[in-house]
């Protein structure tokens, strides 16, 4: 199976900038996005071959993600046990895993909303580690952390900033800690420069002054069928890029 996860920072934007070519040529088994600020009906996407779930911020466009799978799910759910008025979160159930696709909340500049991230990223834990129990999870989505100092150009000016907090990073060990594997970082676990958001300021992606902050985490008990992880980098029409795994075929 392949499965690919992009934060497209506004799909309509995104898909005037060479969304659907890039999604016809990877051809993913299933294919999660964030960040797609919009409602319900601002869009229709002719994807052949694919069921669509999407859930929507009910504010006007803010956040919101979506899954696009060949594979019928066995049930979906929105939301991580909790009100998801931001649609942050779908949850896929197949016969024999779980995807949740997901968009962290960031902490936003000056940290207004680091509390509020803090505890969210307990109830995500919370709610993966009882999916777990069940069946194995594969958690994908923009996490907004980028974890160890490996995961970004500079972390010594940034140790302080939003993404970059000891607090943040520490919810992550502590997630990779009670069973998750970090999918890239689990094949390349030296490899530098690897990052999948770049600022817009001025030729920064040019320069490749990033950050890694979109991940695919697997639980420990699927690691042995990860065949690759891979960052897209050189696909352009977001601030972010598309991420992806390669997994021995979990649907049956």
């Amino acid at each position: 199976m392949k499965l690919v996860s992009w934060n497209v920072n506004g799909i309509r934007a995104c898909v005037k900038k060479g969304f659907l070519d890039y999604f016809n040529e990877i051809d993913a088994d299933v294919f999660c996005i964030q960040e797609t600020k919009l409602q319900e009906g601002q869009i229709i996407l002719e994807l052949d071959g694919y069921l669509q779930y999407w859930n929507y911020a009910q504010k006007k466009g803010y956040s919101g993600t979506a899954v696009f799978t060949k594979v019928k799910p066995l049930s979906v759910y929105y939301g991580i046990g909790t009100e998801d008025l931001e649609g942050r979160a779908i949850t896929l159930e197949f016969d024999t895993f779980y995807l949740v696709n997901v968009y962290v909340p960031n902490s936003q500049r000056d940290l207004a909303r680091l509390d509020y991230r803090l505890d969210w990223e307990d109830q995500i834990r919370d709610y993966l580690l009882e999916l777990d129990k069940i069946k194995p999870v594969i958690l994908c989505g923009d996490l907004n952390v980028a974890h160890q100092e490996i995961d970004l150009k500079n972390p010594k000016s940034n140790m302080k900033n939003s993404g970059f907090t000891v607090e943040e990073r520490g919810k992550m060990t502590e997630l990779l800690g009670s069973g998750f594997i970090d999918s890239f970082r689990f094949f390349y676990p030296d490899q530098e420069g690897a990052y999948s958001w770049w600022s817009y300021m001025n030729k920064v992606r040019e320069r490749n002054i990033g950050w890694r902050i979109d991940y695919f985490l697997v639980s420990n008990q699927l690691k042995d069928r990860l065949n690759d992880a891979q960052i897209h980098a050189q696909i352009m029409g977001s601030d972010h890029c598309p991420v992806l795994i390669e997994i021995e075929n979990l649907s049956s």
